[in-house]
């Protein structure tokens, strides 16, 4: 883990001028690491994240854009205006990355696209984020995660055998794009070291959802596409789905390979079983109607320590309480406006670290501090 005592990023300016999820949760990434990460928030209001309940009592703050924004410094900058436009030209030439999720054109329309930045900037890395990328019939459409997730070919493998799709937990187009987007900085990064230039990356959420896919749309390519809910990966097969208990939770059974399919048939006392992994289109309502006669703790402690790849689906509420994860102290508390807030830990990031990363930022805290830092900077013109 990294865990240097200030981040491997230290030293890298980022500027973030996105908001909502995909673009904050990729700066996140990097102010964990150490960068200076400068949020650019419009006046009025900033961050529509920062209103989206619950809040942090007494601050008035969603506790998502919390979690989004720990570490970072927060401006507050009207880019419609000559001042503001300016201002965040001057910040330009002080920085290595600048992350902006409008629609293609919009910075372009403000004089602040990525030409006329890296002029300014030779060195700068201007990153995209959009729905649907930078070129393209769609790249005006508007969409959400959703509609990304869709067309990027994810949706069509969620879903029971026989049924529709269904919309997933979580944003998956939105967490790969910003993870691919990541990705493609820090490989800018080094590109830059090496040949002195910047870069413009075009990053669709869309396609980020895609590469979601690795296994399943390979296979779909070459002539192998499996109605969803059949297949080995996607709930189709008795020794890789999810089982409801008797309490109405559920197990997550995985003993894909024969040698844990045999601990597992051990464990359950069903050797007969042992030759019915594949092939037996009863067996996954046999092991359904089986698993309904207990609880999920009970079949657990039954079975997770039986090497047959077999765990309890676990509600967010225990996630904070599991041994695994407490042991690996992956959350950790910052105090926010007073209030004591629980994290997440960023993969990677030192445990010993993570308790002395900033919160985040209150609109425009930072504003006069940064502005003052460019006093005596090189005028953009």
């Amino acid at each position: 883990m990294f865990d240097d005592g200030s981040g491997p990023l230290k030293g890298i300016r980022v500027l973030d001028l996105t908001r909502l999820l995909p673009g904050p949760y990729l700066t996140l990434l990097f102010a964990d690491l150490g960068a200076d990460v400068i949020k650019v928030e419009a006046p009025g209001g900033g961050d529509w994240v920062r209103y989206v309940p619950p809040l942090v009592p007494g601050t008035g703050t969603s506790v998502q854009f919390v979690a989004l924004n720990r570490g970072k410094r927060s401006v507050v900058l009207d880019l419609k205006s000559p001042d503001g436009a300016d201002a965040l030209r001057r910040l330009v030439m002080t920085a290595d990355v600048l992350v902006e999720s409008s629609r293609p054109g919009v910075m372009d329309r403000l004089g602040l696209g990525e030409g006329a930045l890296r002029a300014l900037n030779p060195r700068l890395i201007v990153a995209s984020l959009t729905g649907y990328g930078q070129t393209g019939p769609f790249r005006d459409r508007a969409g959400h995660d959703l509609n990304y997730s869709a067309i990027g070919g994810t949706a069509t493998r969620t879903g029971v055998a026989g049924g529709g799709p269904v919309a997933l937990g979580f944003q998956v187009a939105d967490i790969g794009g910003a993870l691919h987007g990541a990705i493609a900085i820090l490989a800018a990064l080094v590109g830059r070291s090496r040949h002195g230039r910047g870069a413009a990356l075009d990053i669709s959420l869309a396609e980020g959802a895609m590469a979601m896919n690795a296994l399943a749309l390979p296979s779909a390519l070459n002539g192998s596409d499996e109605p969803r809910g059949t297949g080995m990966l996607d709930g189709g097969a008795p020794g890789y789905a999810f089982y409801e208990c008797a309490d109405g939770r559920f197990l997550a059974v995985a003993p894909l390979e024969h040698k844990f399919w045999a601990s597992f048939c051990q464990a359950m006392g069903r050797l007969d079983w042992t030759s019915r992994q594949h092939g037996d289109p009863t067996l996954k309502d046999e092991l359904a109607r089986v698993f309904l006669t207990e609880s999920r703790d009970e079949w657990a402690s039954r079975l997770v320590s039986s090497d047959a790849c077999v765990e309890p689906v676990l509600e967010l509420s225990e996630l904070d309480t599991h041994p695994l994860h407490v042991a690996r102290e992956l959350f950790f508390t910052l105090s926010q406006g007073g209030h004591p807030v629980r994290h997440v830990r960023t993969p990677g990031l030192s445990p010993r670290l993570a308790p002395t990363l900033r919160p985040a930022p209150g609109l425009g805290e930072h504003t006069a501090d940064i502005l003052a830092e460019l006093e005596g900077a090189p005028e953009s013109n």
